[in-house]
């Protein structure tokens, strides 16, 4: 099957005072149709890598890669009003959180026909008519309400449905998710990620879920990346996950509570050097892509 998404030795390097941090470290890895997930603790280089993939990294930062193309298209090669097209339109990104995303001083509605109008030059009736549509996808009940509302009429869980809508409309190829259920309450958690494969597995795209949650990347996902210091360590279906052999996953795994395997305290993660340079376990990277 033809890969949507191919990210082969990314890097991203941040100049300090005194020394060059790199944040993400020779990544490779590719996307199908399918849901990747991407976990790893904060600042293991998650969300830089999905920000590092839509070129969003400006200077001082540094991005360097052997390739990073979409069907086969080298994005390093294209100019930034090239990449300006890619953005939305072909790969979406939903931030972690929509109150930093939406314009408070606009509608709901004027922002998502704008997202939508700008890619497709589609009239202004055009784009209400599929912004209602499109509100009314990811289950909202009264899409005219919220299409006449601002940002901070909204809940935390509808402002993340809103984010998707508005991410959705141009009808891209890839979503990128940063932690869209991460401030929500459990059972929202539940209808938005609900929302989001039903909306994946109809329109075909590939998904790249970035989480901490092993939990709900498990269960929600296809294939794993357990990311720690910036590096792939380990690749493995979901559903194998418990079997994930890596001490840094390992560690995670033994960190998580577990209703059936009570205990009176939960372990500490170890860390150990040799993680920083230790080979990724779980196969090559460019595993079996699920369908």
């Amino acid at each position: 099957m033809t890969n949507l998404l191919e990210v082969k030795n990314l890097t991203v390097k941040f100049p300090t005072r005194d020394t060059v941090f790199e944040a993400v470290r020779g990544l490779s890895f590719s996307l199908g149709r399918e849901r990747l997930g991407i976990v790893g603790e904060s600042g293991s280089g998650k969300s830089i890598t999905g920000r590092a993939i839509l070129r969003l990294i400006r200077k001082p930062g540094i991005v360097e890669a052997d390739r990073i193309a979409l069907e086969g298209k080298n994005l390093l090669t294209l100019s930034e009003k090239e990449m300006r097209e890619v953005r939305g339109h072909r790969i979406s990104m939903i931030m972690q959180d929509p109150k930093f995303s939406l314009n408070p001083v606009m509608k709901i509605g004027d922002q998502i026909c704008e997202a939508y109008r700008l890619h497709t030059r589609a009239s202004r009736s055009e784009a209400r008519k599929k912004t209602l549509a499109m509100l009314e996808a990811v289950l909202i009940r009264d899409p005219e309400r919220v299409f006449k509302s601002y940002p901070h009429e909204m809940s935390g869980g509808m402002g993340q449905r809103i984010m998707i809508a508005m991410m959705l409309i141009p009808d891209p190829k890839i979503l990128i998710a940063d932690e869209p259920t991460s401030a929500l309450d459990v059972t929202v958690q539940k209808e938005v990620l609900e929302i989001m494969d039903k909306l994946v597995r109809e329109r075909g795209m590939g998904l790249i879920f970035i989480s901490h949650d092993l939990n709900v990347v498990s269960a929600f996902c296809d294939r794993v990346l357990i990311m720690y210091s910036g590096r792939i360590v380990e690749t493995c279906r979901a559903d194998q996950l418990h079997n994930a052999t890596h001490p840094y996953t390992v560690g995670l795994l033994n960190s998580m509570p577990r209703l059936e395997h009570p205990v009176d305290y939960l372990e500490v993660l170890k860390r150990d050097d040799s993680w920083d340079t230790m080979p990724s376990v779980g196969g090559t990277l460019e595993t079996e892509i699920i369908t």
